[in-house]
């Protein structure tokens, strides 16, 4: 097989289960970045903010990798789709940053969101699920790009704990702090993430 082609595929029903997963995944993605950002900004969480805008990127993933499965098979646009994922992660990075670095020095102080945290609670309990099967679907297909949205679906899942920490102190405790910390916390998977879409690093099975 040459470098970078799309393999075959072991069975056409792995096929149609890709696409349900992807379908799945678009429209959860959809509403967990809709309404991690509009809590986000609401409540000033820098936290609920690096969540949602990783959700979004993550979105913008999976419909990438729907395309691919619905017939699109042009590689040269999955990689151009990646290279933008990573600058734009580094791009929440660099915002998250600051915004934690303002709530900080006492700028802006995160309220507590019970529905922020609801919306966290169940991408911790979806996103690990939402992995696991495309992982067993990429193993199938020997597909690169389904293999690295699983990989992004369980990212998303490890953020969401991280930052559920952090909300979860603020509404108990009243520690607004501890909101920006968490979201502080976030940024070396937001940036590995965003590294490993430029380099290409899953683009090889």
């Amino acid at each position: 097989m040459m470098p970078g082609t799309f393999p075959l595929f072991s069975t056409q029903g792995a096929v149609g289960q890709i696409r349900r997963i992807q379908t799945i995944t678009v429209v959860w993605m959809s509403v967990e970045a809709a309404v991690s950002l509009w809590v986000a900004w609401t409540a000033r969480s820098p936290a609920l903010f690096a969540f949602g805008g990783d959700s979004f990127i993550e979105l913008f993933s999976a419909v990438v990798v729907f395309w691919r499965f619905a017939g699109k098979d042009r590689e040269w646009a999955e990689r151009r789709a990646a290279i933008v994922a990573g600058v734009l992660l580094f791009a929440l990075a660099a915002f998250v940053a600051g915004t934690s670095v303002l709530t900080l020095s006492g700028r802006s102080e995160p309220k507590p969101t019970k529905l922020g945290i609801a919306v966290l609670v169940m991408a911790a309990v979806f996103m690990p699920w939402l992995a696991k099967r495309k992982h067993l679907l990429a193993a199938t297909t020997g597909s690169a790009s389904l293999k690295a949205d699983a990989t992004e679906s369980a990212t998303c899942g490890y953020l969401s704990l991280i930052a559920l920490v952090g909300l979860l102190i603020n509404a108990i405790w009243h520690i607004s702090w501890a909101d920006p910390v968490a979201a502080v916390c976030l940024l070396p998977f937001i940036v590995r993430e965003g590294g490993e879409a430029i380099r290409g690093k899953h683009d090889c099975c």
